[in-house]
């Protein structure tokens, strides 16, 4: 088998074995293909090498599917991380990956607003990228996940956490899922990822994903699990972000 080695000389501690737990904890009976780990290191994570292929229609409806049947696997509470990791885990590019706050919580919103949107507010403070309206509107936000106004009784999911088009890599063989941040979530979380910058067959995706599993999905709650990553790009990659934040917290509402 080729290989493909991950690495970063000075990556923060524990940064490669999080994503090797996530990655093990991601490879269910029936769920999506999940990239293989042969090794891990301080400073690097070999994995099988892939060989990208164009996506097809078939291979959409099979993502989709699979996508349900992951989510269904469950975790043990929202915000816990995969089992073989303990504390937080990362979220962001290899050069500059960002602590993701873990925890334990019973209900989503509780947790989203603890360890994804309260943080989210601090980073972009501290980066002197936080206006008046988006720390209100991030505010009142979480006020109304903390009181439980936008809770749906869904269970934890098992979740990519962070499942953007460039997360997938196509194959012969179907989809493949790479470069987790893997925790207790929303199922949504995933769903609103690969919404969020495009992916092939998109349609054919979410609607083999809605069919497995009856979930509603629209527009308004998309844009909900969209705030967090399309903030960590403010944060990350700066003030051209800033206007799509906005609009994004706007659509939540």
């Amino acid at each position: 088998m080729t290989t493909w080695l991950k690495s970063r000389r000075d990556a923060p501690p524990g940064f490669f074995a999080c994503e090797a737990a996530g990655l093990g904890w991601l490879r269910v009976p029936g769920g999506p293909r999940v990239v293989r780990v042969l090794g891990v290191r301080d400073t690097a994570l070999e994995l099988e090498r892939l060989v990208p292929s164009r996506p097809t229609a078939r291979a959409a409806d099979d993502l989709g599917r699979s996508l349900a049947v992951l989510h269904r696997a469950g975790a043990p509470a929202f915000g816990a991380p995969p089992d073989g990791w303990t504390g937080d885990g990362f979220f962001g590019p290899l050069s500059e990956p960002l602590p993701l706050r873990a925890g334990r919580y019973e209900r989503w919103g509780e947790f989203h607003a603890a360890c994804r949107l309260e943080p989210l507010a601090d980073a972009l403070r501290r980066r002197g990228r936080l206006d008046d309206d988006v720390a209100g509107a991030l505010e009142r936000l979480s006020r109304r996940l903390r009181d439980g106004a936008l809770d749906d009784g869904s269970p934890p999911a098992r979740v990519h956490g962070d499942l953007w088009s460039g997360n997938v890599v196509w194959t012969q063989d179907g989809a493949v899922l790479v470069d987790p941040a893997a925790h207790g979530g929303h199922p949504l979380t995933d769903v609103a990822m690969l919404d969020l910058f495009g992916l092939p067959h998109l349609d054919r995706v979410t609607a083999a994903y809605r069919e497995a599993t009856g979930l509603v999905v629209d527009r308004g709650l998309l844009a909900l699990h969209q705030v967090y990553p399309v903030g960590m790009h403010v944060v990350l990659f700066g003030e051209v972000w800033a206007g799509r934040l906005a609009a994004t917290l706007r659509a939540s509402a």
